[in-house]
């Protein structure tokens, strides 16, 4: 994750199938229910299923979840760390409390779905939103929603760090916040990418060291040192979809 500090930026750490095919044409200026903007009728099997579940209904559930522009991972009808980000970032969008198990409210939310808050509603095309308040990030292309992920942004929990860089051991402090604004994409890297304070996975960066990476510890809370952390399943989809001077935009702030 990358953090900003006094008089200088740092970088810090965390840390499929593409969901850039199949995603549902979500209109920008989104509206409430899936029903309203097209989406095929959904009947849900209804059957309680925890992550480690596998058979049919868990594959019904990641087909429902890739339809509507989530990331489940592969579709192989096992429920596994990639589905369960899927489905915390659906209950969020929601407006449900998230949580691994998927039981009666998901399996109705599933048949009516919201589409996502727009943050920025006069914003450009094809644009990435980050909304801190629900650890929510969505993707439009070309005015559609291509990919809504599961997040976890700044701690707000001010650190202060030694580590070894450029040869010295060094310390390294800030506010691990992930600020609120209007940014672009800029540079990037491919594959683990070595920072001030650990590995990033496929980063790309849009506010100086502040970047989306994957990372492989993305908890349900803001837990980073201000970066945008990504499940490692969407960090590996999301480089081909997301392309340079795209704008970002943060918005909202987190209530533990």
């Amino acid at each position: 994750m990358a953090a900003l500090v006094t008089g200088t930026v740092i970088l810090s750490s965390s840390g499929g199938a593409s969901a850039a095919a199949g995603v549902p044409a979500f209109p920008a200026a989104a509206v409430e229910t899936a029903a309203q903007t097209g989406t095929a009728s959904f009947t849900a099997p209804g059957k309680t299923l925890k992550p480690g579940a596998k058979g049919a209904a868990v594959k019904v559930l990641q087909r429902r979840l890739k339809e509507l522009g989530y990331d489940p991972g592969k579709i192989d009808g096992r429920y596994g760390g990639a589905t369960m980000s899927a489905v915390w970032a659906f209950q969020k969008v929601n407006g449900l409390k998230p949580t691994s198990t998927v039981a009666r409210r998901t399996w109705n939310a599933l048949e009516a779905p919201r589409a996502p808050k727009v943050l920025v509603p006069r914003g450009k095309p094809t644009r990435a939103e980050v909304n801190l308040a629900t650890q929510v990030m969505v993707l439009y292309v070309d005015g559609q929603v291509k990919l809504i992920s599961h997040v976890s942004s700044g701690s707000g929990i001010p650190y202060c760090e030694t580590a070894n860089w450029q040869g010295k051991t060094q310390r390294f402090c800030g506010d691990a916040r992930t600020p609120t604004g209007d940014y672009k994409t800029t540079w990037r890297r491919d594959g683990w990418h070595k920072s001030y304070l650990g590995q990033l996975y496929n980063p790309i960066f849009f506010n100086g060291g502040i970047a989306f990476h994957g990372a492989l510890s993305v908890p349900l809370t803001p837990a980073s040192h201000g970066c945008v952390r990504l499940p490692m399943h969407v960090a590996e989809v999301l480089p081909d979809l997301l392309g340079t001077a795209v704008p970002v935009h943060v918005r909202g702030k987190f209530v533990r």
